[in-house]
């Protein structure tokens, strides 16, 4: 078992909150020059999700923290150039095409897998590579079908051998179109100098806890793994080499681990009001956003609508470093619904009408209108802070 060295710096809970802010880019001025790219490389790592309300969960990431960027200009920064991968990280995300070879741990963890949910037909696998290889890229509905039925979970056999080629690494998912995967050959997608699975697992662990470590700014074990989806033991194997330093926050009651480059100057600047998606980065992991921010937060989405608390997709407000309430939003041609609104008191007010009014904006909408105020004598004071900002 490695011996790892003591703490030697002690943050305050506040002091851990500003510096994740600010490794999660909502501390401070955003680089603009950078762009959505320089957000993606900052985080590491983009999550994917089917859901869409104001747009899509990876639209909303460099939204969040770098405002009114054009949804298309968003995806085509994404996608062009091979600039970017899909794959599974810490669940289907956009990721920096420079990282393809630290996924090499991954692809072949998949490729030694035993035992799998659907069953690969004999050829199929081949008859994808070489459909690819001379008409890719395309999608599984162009590679003949991606379902046998209506059912989503009964995949067609070309859609079982292209995913299980995406996870191979012989194929990479190079763009969404019109939220289909589309897959072409790694060795057309990914840049020759970083095509190659030469890294050993350890690189590849090391790399990752570090990325995850930089990207958190200062995180428990639990907060480093979940940003890739490792296993304890994976982080434990690698951490004392990863470069990041063993800290003391107040309150965490958890050893932690944090960016050197983190710590060197103190985490302040300017806050930035906005609506985060609930698979943003910053709040991906519930017990940590608790932890930091004091906020239990919950996807509802999938909890059936009488036992729903907060809304079908309640986004979070993040104002002044703290969450501060939560919007679950709808659009009604170019009116931006806030169905329900959940406040942390009269302070959150401001905040949130901001919040809600560039968010509307951005989506092209030219109203607000709020349906549903968890405190009533709310409402009122909230409809004018919104009448205030839309005027």
């Amino acid at each position: 078992m490695t011996t790892l060295p003591r703490p030697s710096t002690t943050l305050s809970a506040d002091d851990a909150r500003r510096i994740a802010l600010r490794a999660q880019g909502f501390l401070g001025a955003p680089d603009r020059r950078a762009g959505v790219r320089g957000v993606l490389r900052h985080l590491g790592a983009v999550q994917l999700d089917t859901i869409s309300v104001l747009a899509r969960s990876h639209e909303l990431i460099p939204y969040a923290r770098l405002g009114a960027v054009g949804r298309k200009t968003i995806d085509n920064a994404y996608w062009t150039d091979t600039h970017a991968f899909e794959y599974w990280s810490h669940a289907a995300c956009i990721l920096p095409v420079e990282e393809w070879p630290h996924f090499a741990f991954r692809r072949r963890a998949y490729r030694d897998r035993p035992h799998w949910s659907h069953e690969l037909p004999d050829g199929a696998y081949d008859q994808v590579i070489k459909q690819l290889r001379a008409e890719g890229p395309l999608t599984a509905t162009e590679l003949g079908g991606a379902k046998r039925t209506s059912e989503w979970w009964d995949w067609s056999g070309t859609k079982v051998a292209v995913e299980r080629a995406l996870m191979y690494g012989e194929v990479v998912c190079v763009e969404r179109r019109g939220w289909k995967r589309v897959y072409d050959l790694a060795e057309r997608a990914v840049p020759d100098a970083l095509l190659h699975d030469e890294l050993d697992d350890a690189e590849c662990l090391r790399r990752l806890v570090r990325l995850a470590g930089q990207s958190l700014g200062v995180g428990t074990r639990a907060d480093i793994a979940d940003y890739h989806r490792l296993k304890g033991d994976q982080v434990d194997a690698v951490i004392a080499d990863s470069g990041l330093v063993p800290v003391t926050v107040e309150g965490w009651g958890k050893p932690a681990w944090a960016d050197p480059a983190a710590l060197e100057t103190p985490a302040r600047g300017r806050h930035r009001t906005t609506l985060l998606s609930p698979f943003d980065s910053l709040i991906w992991e519930r017990a940590r956003t608790e932890r930091i921010f004091g906020f239990t937060h919950r996807l509802e989405a999938y909890v059936p609508k009488p036992k729903r608390v907060y809304g079908y997709f309640a986004m979070p407000v993040l104002s002044g470093g703290h969450l501060v309430g939560r919007v679950d939003p709808a659009r009604e041609g170019r009116t931006l619904v806030a169905k329900q609104v959940t406040l942390d008191g009269a302070k959150a007010v401001p905040a949130v009408a901001q919040a809600l009014v560039e968010a509307a904006s951005w989506v092209d909408c030219t109203d607000v209108r709020v349906e549903r105020v968890d405190a009533p004598e709310l409402r009122e004071p909230l409809t004018r802070e919104l009448a205030r900002a839309l005027a």
